[in-house]
């Protein structure tokens, strides 16, 4: 199994972080000369976290979810109040280790999978004989594209 090191931070949400935002998004096709300067304003707590007593922020660190978009380095928020769904990327301790993968429930086979999206490592099956809980689910990643 592949060792998953998070950086995990409290979210700080006392203070308001006002940025300005481009409402209707921002077209990756034909530009719209309408949309130039229309913008109003976001707090960047409000949108990303939903529960504040029970969100935090990590930095990835591992490659066994590059292909699904979430790589070494991102910063993803995690929320411990939600429940894991089907399909849900989470922050899973599994036999005294923490990794961070899509989660898979097998009802069928009576058990669980931690789904890596990189072909170099191998689905971790989650059944009763595991020590397993799931940590927390990722809400949001945020990338740096430049530094």
């Amino acid at each position: 199994m592949e060792e998953v090191k998070l950086q995990i931070y409290s979210a700080d949400t006392s203070t308001i972080l006002d940025l300005s935002f481009v409402d209707g998004g921002i077209k990756a096709g034909f530009p719209s000369p309408a949309q130039d300067y229309l913008t109003e304003s976001i707090d960047l707590n409000k949108e990303l976290i939903r529960h504040k007593e029970t969100t935090f922020l990590a930095r990835v660190s591992g490659t066994s979810l590059m292909e699904a978009g979430i790589c070494d380095g991102d910063i993803v928020v995690i929320d411990k109040s939600l429940e894991a769904k089907n399909g849900d990327f989470v922050v899973a301790f599994i036999d005294g280790e923490f990794t961070l993968k899509e989660f898979r429930l097998d009802e069928a086979n009576n058990c669980a999978w931690l789904i890596p999206h990189n072909k170099n490592f191998a689905p971790i099956k989650v059944t009763e004989n595991n020590d397993f809980m799931i940590w927390g689910v990722l809400t949001y990643t945020i990338k740096q594209l430049r530094k």
